[in-house]
């Protein structure tokens, strides 16, 4: 799969990612089946999932070799995914 789990799973991102997906895929299973999970009202509930979806997105595009967020000087200058 091309895949660097063992680095992946180290990264902080990575797991702040994984458990927002897990939360909003919970309450969207929980909806499916009428169940409400949501303990407080539907505003505070959208906002909720509003920000764990950016979590989502930082883990989706993050870079898992370098600290923080940032891509390294060495991928910000590749014009194209480096071969193998």
């Amino acid at each position: 799969m091309g895949i660097n789990w063992k680095v992946r799973f180290k990264h902080k991102s990575f797991w702040i990612s994984i458990i927002a997906l897990l939360s909003v895929f919970l309450n969207q299973v929980a909806s499916i089946f009428n169940v409400d999970l949501t303990i407080y009202n539907a505003q505070i509930t959208e906002l909720a999932e509003t920000v764990l979806m950016i979590f989502v997105f930082l883990g989706v595009i993050v870079d898992p070799t370098t600290e923080g967020i940032k891509d390294s000087e060495q991928a910000l200058s590749y014009l194209e995914p480096r071969k193998k």
